[in-house]
């Protein structure tokens, strides 16, 4: 097996979990994932190895399960995640070309199209958010917004779901799209930072209320 195919066991069992084939909770098999993903178990071994030291598995016994966050390590990813996201934005403020703005309107316009598909809005939100960590032409920012992203696979739901968030988290991208534009990296950094403020508040309330 090459060192491709090694980092795509890797890529695409992580993948996996962000996209909710395999939920906080859920055992992975290496025979399963192999046969799943057509390679040999040598990588899907190494890969699920690699995920227990991210913190991204756990064990149950002898077998590893896609970990789950209690609402203490929510609140710390969060206060990251809003701080280092909030820089992006500000970063975003004073590099971003006039093309990835527009890229950023476009977005917002487009997304308006997947109200009442929570799942969907949350790959678009995704792809948002990535796109404003681009913007900031910080490799090194964006390589550590990327391992936070991956930690927020392990939220069982998207906040997007809530009733009502859908618009509202639109209306807050666009905010935040606008500030960029007009190259005011505090309102930048402000708004994203209220706007994942908001999500989090949500997602607690859901949790709440599930719970």
């Amino acid at each position: 097996m090459t060192d491709a195919g090694h980092k795509d066991a890797y890529g695409m069992i992580l993948e996996a979990i962000d996209g909710g084939i395999y939920r906080p909770g859920s055992r992975l098999v290496e025979s399963e994932l192999a046969d799943r993903f057509g390679v040999s178990r040598t990588p899907i071994r190494e890969a699920l190895q690699r995920l227990e030291t991210q913190s991204l598995l756990t064990r149950d016994g002898r077998s590893l399960i896609v970990a789950s966050l209690d609402h203490a390590q929510m609140a710390e990813l969060y206060a990251v995640r809003q701080e280092l996201e909030g820089l992006a934005a500000r970063l975003a403020a004073k590099h971003a070309a006039e093309e990835e703005v527009a890229v950023l309107r476009d977005m917002v316009e487009q997304d308006r199209g997947l109200l009442g598909d929570p799942e969907a809005l949350a790959r678009a939100n995704r792809r948002f958010h990535h796109q404003i960590h681009l913007a900031s032409h910080n490799r090194y920012l964006v390589q550590q917004l990327d391992l936070v992203y991956r930690s927020m696979a392990l939220m069982a739901r998207t906040s997007l779901a809530a009733a009502g968030r859908g618009e509202d988290a639109l209306a807050e991208h666009g905010a935040i799209v606008d500030a960029i534009a007009e190259r005011d990296g505090d309102r930048a950094a402000d708004a994203l930072k209220a706007h994942l403020s908001t999500a989090f508040k949500v997602r607690l309330k859901e949790e709440a209320q599930r719970g």
